[in-house]
């Protein structure tokens, strides 16, 4: 049950990687969240050789990813805190739905004291598929686990090895659906060994405990939404959001930071009425420049969907 002494920890949440279809070869109509995670690692071959017979599973969820929610992040951060925190843990493996990883992966980036590795990985085609993908992910995000270098919260698919903050997916239906965009993959699994490039991990620097903390004892999460700025945008779904009662806005602008004006004086009322606004783009690569007399803060460079993750825990920490 060695690996240099320790164990490795596979946290499954359910996703493609753990989904069914009744007819082999179909990778569209299938049935997300149908095999448990040690029967989904049961069916890798070479696995636990890789791991030295080190594996150790939880079943955390068991959810399509499109379905994720704060309350199965709280859990899901509560458990790897809880494995980091045993020095016979070399590291944890979270299998996920594509949809949302990367939301998850800054969640944990944010929350987690991540000095060990924490590696996401996922699957485009399901167990049941002709060619699954998710048996060589499965053991690239093990052999990362492996890697001398590995820290902080990672994704692995495809045969990359993506860092929290940039990794996004790009592609509803391909194998290579997830990008770095211009920043980049942090490296690749070659033959069960990592190639890193030379921008590769590093120590997480962000973390306080206060982070970690406002998610255990959360009562409930601040809501926030996320509003798309384009042609004949109008300002009434954010008045209407604001008389709901909602606490943040992350809007999708586009280009650097550009707003219809009609949305813009929405966001602008909602501003002073209290709701915290940020401005993230609808652009692929690229982030968001401020420019002297801006009113709306921007989101650091976060895409709209991470940026809502940032805002929910400020609103969190304020509270």
């Amino acid at each position: 049950m060695q690996v240099s002494g320790q164990k490795i920890v596979v946290l499954g949440t359910g996703g493609t990687i753990a989904g069914t279809s009744a007819q082999a070869g179909d990778n569209i109509g299938y049935t997300a969240a149908q095999v448990g995670v040690e029967q989904l690692l049961a069916a890798v071959p070479g696995l636990q050789a890789l791991a030295g017979g080190a594996l150790v599973t939880e079943q955390v969820a068991q959810i399509d990813s499109k379905d994720m929610d704060c309350e199965v992040w709280r859990t899901l951060a509560l458990r790897c805190a809880h494995h980091l925190n045993d020095p016979e843990v070399r590291g944890v493996v979270i299998t996920h739905g594509t949809d949302t990883l990367e939301e998850t992966a800054w969640f944990l980036h944010e929350v987690l004291n991540a000095r060990k590795p924490v590696v996401l990985t996922c699957a485009m085609r399901p167990a049941t598929a002709l060619t699954p993908d998710g048996p060589q992910n499965l053991l690239d995000a093990v052999a990362t686990v492996l890697a001398p270098e590995a820290m902080g919260v990672l994704a692995v698919a495809g045969g990359e090895v993506h860092g929290a903050r940039h990794v996004q997916k790009v592609h509803p239906y391909r194998v290579h659906a997830f990008s770095s965009g211009e920043a980049g993959p942090l490296g690749w699994i070659e033959e069960g060994n990592v190639r890193w490039a030379c921008n590769g991990p590093v120590a997480p620097v962000k973390y306080t405990d206060i982070a970690m903390n406002s998610v255990a004892i959360a009562a409930g999460w601040p809501w926030v939404e996320i509003v798309m700025s384009h042609a004949g945008a109008s300002g009434r779904a954010v008045d209407a959001l604001v008389r709901e009662g909602v606490q943040g806005l992350v809007v999708a602008c586009t280009g650097n930071g550009t707003i219809h004006h009609d949305l813009e004086a929405a966001l602008v009322r909602a501003q002073h009425a209290g709701v915290r606004v940020l401005r993230s783009t609808r652009c692929a690569e690229g982030q968001v420049l401020s420019k002297p007399g801006d009113v709306l803060p921007t989101s650091q460079g976060l895409s709209p969907v991470k940026a809502r993750v940032a805002l929910i825990l400020d609103l969190l920490r304020a509270d």
